[in-house]
């Protein structure tokens, strides 16, 4: 048994397209054995499911998906009679926003992960900018634990206002690393087998980096790396590390997935 995201990934030119109806909106349950389609269930609230994650305990027969263009966390979960069912757990509410395409702005959740012993879920809100840390112990009702701005659409002095938001009091900083000012948000992250280090890249999808970002596609992406409060929760950025991929010999290149050699915390191992 697996399950999938029904037409995910951004293959389309630009959100606008996505507003206009393609994207996806369901998890498909599949038999591997019988090569089929079991069971298909309707997000709520769930437009775009990308990353899909179980819980890396075998034993629990349930997981997380994030929805990109919704901005939720949605945990699904096997019945007792065997059939699957969905529900939403956390939900990113959009800015009012001024000087940006749309009246209002999506976090757009474009990865996840789960730390290897299933108490953290994190997750990277592309255009808001921030990194998110849920505590899901009980993973029916997660609790935000961390929180960091790296980058991101909402920045001071850039070209958008926010006018009206339920989270912040005021728009974040512009973040800074090594003297460099880091261009575009937290798209994928990795975090290594013992849960302490999580690092981010800042390119998406060249289609969408020109649109939002295109300072990514004129100094390349970077790679940051964040320390993780494995005790109690809690993010810290490491001054320190960054990769600067604007720096290539054959020029700026936008740097995507991340991979530890030997596994990492988004394959399919448990400890």
């Amino acid at each position: 048994m697996a399950t999938k995201c029904g037409n995910c990934g951004p293959g389309y030119s630009t959100p606008l397209e996505a507003m206009k109806g393609l994207y996806g909106s369901h998890l498909y349950v599949w038999d591997w054995q019988r090569h089929e389609i079991v069971q298909t269930l309707s997000l709520k609230d769930g437009l775009i499911p990308l990353e899909i994650r179980f819980l890396h305990n075998p034993d629990a027969a349930q997981g997380f998906v994030g929805c990109a263009l919704s901005s939720t966390i949605q945990r699904f979960y096997k019945n007792e009679g065997g059939t699957w069912s969905v529900e939403k757990v956390i939900q990113v509410p959009p800015k009012k926003v001024k000087g940006w395409l749309l009246p209002e702005m999506p976090g757009l959740i474009t990865d996840i992960l789960l730390s290897l012993d299933d108490r953290f879920l994190y997750f990277s809100n592309w255009l808001h900018g921030d990194l998110r840390q849920y505590d899901i112990s009980d993973p029916q009702r997660p609790r935000l634990t961390g929180q960091l701005f790296l980058g991101g659409s909402i920045v001071k002095g850039g070209p958008v206002q926010v006018l009206e938001d339920e989270e912040l009091k005021s728009q974040p900083e512009p973040l800074v690393v090594k003297g460099k000012r880091v261009a575009g948000g937290p798209q994928m992250i990795q975090l290594s087998l013992d849960g302490k280090r999580l690092y981010i890249t800042t390119s998406l999808y060249s289609a969408w980096d020109k649109q939002f970002y295109p300072d990514l596609i004129r100094e390349g992406s970077v790679m940051l790396q964040v320390d993780v409060d494995t005790v109690k929760g809690g993010l810290k950025l490491n001054p320190n590390f960054l990769v600067d991929f604007g720096k290539e010999p054959l020029g700026p290149a936008l740097a995507h997935e991340l991979r530890y050699p030997g596994g990492d915390c988004s394959s399919d191992i448990w400890i």
